[in-house]
């Protein structure tokens, strides 16, 4: 379904830096990068599952909660720090509630935009899974 892991920044009194290659910490070549930004107070994301596409999620400022749901499991998982990502491997429904007004969250994707990946309706999600 996923997984949850660390980033390993570096960094000395100039501040932080952290490094993602493909092959070590990104485990699929990336064919697209977007980030979400300015989300509005109150206002929600996603609500969709992928077919086929891989991803990393992470915040590269603030914080937002990022509810992963494999059709039996639903996990909330608050990404509240750029050293925390989440890979997202499977046919996964996602929702993002809770953005700060801050809140930058980049999402690293395993292939080009394609609709006829999405699942946007929840009852088409668990009918594709099942």
């Amino acid at each position: 379904m996923f997984e949850l892991f660390n980033f390993d920044p570096k960094g000395d009194s100039r501040g932080s830096l952290i490094s993602l290659e493909v092959g070590k910490e990104i485990p699929f070549d990336i064919k697209r990068i977007y980030y979400i930004y300015a989300t509005k107070a109150g206002e929600s994301r996603g609500f969709h599952a992928h077919k086929a596409l891989k991803q990393v999620i992470f915040t590269v400022s603030g914080a937002c909660d990022l509810v992963l749901d494999n059709g039996s499991v639903r996990q909330t998982i608050k990404l509240d720090s750029p050293e925390k990502g989440v890979l997202v491997d499977g046919v996964v429904w996602r929702e993002m509630h809770n953005f700060t007004s801050d809140c930058v969250l980049m999402v690293l994707a395993s292939e080009e935009y394609d609709e006829s990946d999405y699942l946007r309706d929840y009852d088409e999600f668990l009918r594709w899974i099942n």
